[in-house]
């Protein structure tokens, strides 16, 4: 049987492989290596398949939901309204798999003992570290849309209270992510919404852009929920036990 410290040690390898990766199918790098993406899908895939032999069975079946989830969405969003562009013009077969591997870290890094230990505080540190992230990005970069988002991301946390630390947490990670990859140009955000919504403009990437992954995040929950009825029911009354 694996360990919870196991289980709670996924995301330092995730996170080095988010930049590793991104790196790989970094613009300057592929001029030089052919195939490099192949390269990052690879090794993604490696990441992928290590991670999913090392967590529960609940995330394993979110994982799987998520690359189903995420491939949809970013057919949806890339491709067909073109609200971003990556370097080749495709979806690469890296991107759905790395949106499951950083839901499955974020949701073992919440786990983490110094983390619950200081659950109120962590939530405050991270709560208005957002708010004043993207409200920088706004001053100096004019990037509306970032943090109109991030709006949406305070509506949110305050329509849907006590999961606070899990959202916060993705925000950051997001913002990591999204960081990397802009960068290293795998791919690029317009300077308007949708390359047309011209008084909502943009920095490359939005601040606030997780809001996106939250429904990600959801939609893989409510997934989960419609094919694990009975599973998804003694959860919530093994919650009800231990609150009471």
């Amino acid at each position: 049987m694996i360990s919870k410290l196991q289980y709670k040690s996924i995301y330092i390898p995730v996170l080095l492989m988010l930049w590793f990766g991104l790196f790989i199918d970094s613009q300057s790098l592929a001029e030089q290596v052919h195939y490099s993406q192949w390269i990052t899908n690879g090794l993604v895939l490696l990441c992928f398949a290590w991670v999913y032999l090392r967590v529960t069975s609940k995330i394993k079946k979110l994982m799987l939901y998520g690359v189903v989830l995420a491939l949809f969405g970013e057919v949806v969003f890339s491709l067909l309204l073109g609200m971003y562009e990556y370097r080749l013009e495709n979806v690469p077969l890296y991107v759905p798999l790395g949106h499951s591997l950083i839901y499955a870290a974020v949701f073992y890094i919440q786990k983490e003992k110094s983390i619950q230990h200081n659950k109120a505080r962590v939530v405050s540190i991270l709560y208005w570290g957002m708010i004043v992230y993207s409200s920088l990005w706004l001053l100096l970069d004019q990037d509306r849309l970032g943090f109109l988002c991030m709006l949406g991301v305070v509506l949110f946390l305050k329509k849907k209270p006590g999961n606070e630390l899990f959202f916060l947490i993705m925000f950051f990670m997001v913002v990591y992510l999204e960081l990397l990859g802009t960068y290293y140009q795998c791919w690029a955000w317009p300077d308007t919404w949708f390359s047309t919504v011209s008084f909502i403009t943009s920095s490359n990437p939005p601040s606030g852009i997780s809001v996106f992954y939250f429904g990600f995040d959801i939609g893989c929950l409510w997934i989960y929920k419609k094919l694990n009825r009975q599973k998804w029911s003694r959860m919530k009354s093994l919650r009800l036990l231990r609150n009471s």
